[in-house]
């Protein structure tokens, strides 16, 4: 059964942080939350793009930092995540070569395995906020196909992305057109046994309210949130943390943020922590490593930070 969900235009709903605070919200959101049990159980991961400057493969970026004889493989970054004691490994689908083909996907699924690792998930680049035509419907079948091979690695999730703002039409059609694409395809995802994320990633979607109002009207069992703790950069981005935290179905945590009108600043890890836990969050909590520092460096820094609070 779908999720059923309406949004109450008229009440004024205080959402308390996790500080303590109560945070006044603009417009209630009576969205229909995941069912979880009470106590968190989250799984630490890393995601692919962390070392974006470090892979052979690289379809979104051209790795150039480092010498071409030291670039990784997925398989060699599978083994990293392991040496760091991850849960699991979060492959995005740009570091993979340019065909894909069952054989590696499985071969990936086989070597995570034996390294005690889980493969959280991938994430694509994609826009269904596009104006309809073909270069949209590469844009769905992109999803449908990531869909398909996050299922043959035995990884419950893709993020996407919701679109960017409209250079032509009207807002409210761009929406539509995000709503209509996510449809299309969460019900390919459903299928598959995959969750859909969709990520705070500025465009439509660079508030919580306008992410939430997403998610409500698609109204799939198998689209949420895949809430990057560094992508607000509202007034009160760990408020709007909290509002989107209970739909969350994977975490990517950036150990940087920054509010509006203000230089990035380092995370509170912890507060971070809290958030997911009263919301009840269970699943993978991905660090998606960007800051100016070395990743080979600061990467094993924050892993072991971020153990003993996912506890």
């Amino acid at each position: 059964m779908k999720r059923r969900s309406f949004i109450q235009k008229t009440a004024a709903l205080m959402l308390t942080s996790a500080g303590g605070s109560l945070l006044p919200a603009t417009r209630t959101h009576a969205i229909e939350a995941f069912q979880r049990p009470a106590h968190s159980n989250m799984k630490l991961g890393l995601a692919a793009y962390s070392l974006r400057d470090s892979f052979e493969h690289a379809s979104h970026e051209r790795p150039q930092a480092v010498a071409k004889d030291k670039r990784i493989s997925l398989f060699d970054f599978l083994d990293y995540c392991a040496s760091l004691g991850c849960d699991g490994a979060e492959l995005t689908s740009y570091y993979f070569p340019p065909e894909v083909d069952h054989a590696l996907l499985t071969r990936l699924k086989r070597h995570a395995f034996l390294r005690g690792l889980s493969i959280s998930g991938t994430a694509v680049g994609n826009r269904f906020t596009d104006l309809p035509g073909s270069r949209r419907d590469q844009q769905i079948a992109h999803v449908q196909q990531w869909v398909d091979h996050a299922a043959a690695m035995g990884a419950p999730h893709v993020r996407v992305f919701a679109g960017d703002a409209p250079k032509q039409g009207s807002w409210k059609e761009a929406v539509n057109r995000c709503i209509e694409g996510l449809k299309v395809c969460c019900d390919h995802a459903a299928t598959r046994g995959v969750f859909l994320g969709i990520e705070n990633h500025g465009g439509i979607v660079a508030e919580a309210d306008p992410l939430l109002e997403i998610v409500q009207a698609v109204d799939s069992p198998w689209v949420g949130i895949n809430l990057d703790t560094g992508n607000f950069h509202t007034e009160d981005p760990y408020g709007d943390l909290v509002k989107c935290a209970p739909f969350a179905v994977n975490v990517q945590l950036k150990v940087e943020i920054a509010p509006r009108r203000q230089t990035k600043q380092p995370s509170d890890l912890a507060r971070l922590v809290r958030i997911l836990k009263d919301a009840h969050y269970q699943g993978h909590v991905v660090l998606e490593y960007e800051a100016a520092e070395d990743a080979w460096q600061a990467i094993p820094r924050h892993i072991a930070a971020l153990k003993p609070l996912l506890a």
